[in-house]
């Protein structure tokens, strides 16, 4: 059964997802992950459309095991279940991280780009990150998104934004939250079209970049996207190669 947290409610907005598959909202106070909260309802048998959020959480957690940590009440943090016949969480990352920059640019006003594998970026920052993971026939995905931070911390004032600084206005999570519910319910129906939205709004494409592996790094251009949404790396020893999973930063023109 999933684990013990605060009591939830939806919020009242429910009845503005009715239209959707989002039909289960539990809104926590405070949570360890809202992904390992959707994680262990699908193993005790809940069926697509649950939507997990919170204020804030214990244990939250990012791409390669990273903790993600947020103050209470500063971020949208949000995971959802899908299943049966759920897209690879590769896809779902695509489609999650477009219904986001979607809902930002609706709700907020920001227009965030894309950054790969599964970063929202605004002003070159980052602003949102995604998280899929399978078990079984169950995909979960998880997003956050800083949304009313105030001011940044000095370790994060240069790699981070919030969707109030970018918009110079505070931000409601609640509206953004359902701007992006039903944002991801169209890009679900529609998964054919991902790819190519995604690569549309893809900061990444065109740039220099580095691939950090743990094989080692990779330096290079980023030219495509494959039909998996692996990135293609021309690399500087004149190699096309095709990258799965990795950190991916960046570089100016100047930088090696």
């Amino acid at each position: 059964m999933p684990p013990k947290s605060d009591i939830c409610s939806d919020r009242g907005l429910t009845e503005r997802l009715r239209r959707t598959r989002f039909g289960d909202l539990r809104w926590f106070d405070r949570i360890d992950s809202t992904n390992t909260y959707a994680l262990d309802a699908a193993r005790a048998g809940a069926p697509e459309g649950l939507v997990v959020v919170a204020d804030e959480q214990t244990a939250g957690r990012g791409r390669l095991g990273r903790r993600w940590e947020s103050p209470a009440r500063a971020s949208l943090l949000v995971s959802v279940l899908l299943r049966p016949g759920s897209p690879r969480p590769q896809r779902a990352t695509m489609a999650t991280a477009l219904a986001m920059r979607q809902a930002i640019d609706a709700v907020a006003g920001v227009d965030a780009r894309l950054k790969w594998p599964n970063d929202v970026v605004a002003s070159g920052k980052k602003l949102a990150g995604v998280l899929a993971e399978a078990d079984g026939d169950a995909v979960v995905v998880g997003a956050g998104c800083n949304v009313n931070w105030g001011a940044l911390p000095d370790e994060l004032a240069d790699t981070a934004t919030a969707c109030d600084l970018e918009a110079g206005a505070p931000v409601d999570r609640a509206e953004l939250l359902v701007c992006f519910l039903h944002a991801l319910d169209a890009c679900l129906d529609d998964l054919q079209a991902v790819p190519a939205d995604y690569r549309a709004a893809l900061e990444t494409l065109g740039r220099r970049v580095r691939v950090e592996r743990t094989n080692g790094d990779l330096e290079g251009e980023a030219v495509d996207l494959d039909a998996d949404g692996a990135l293609v790396v021309s690399s500087d020893d004149g190699r096309r190669v095709s990258v799965h999973a990795a950190d991916v930063v960046h570089l100016r023109p100047t930088d090696s």
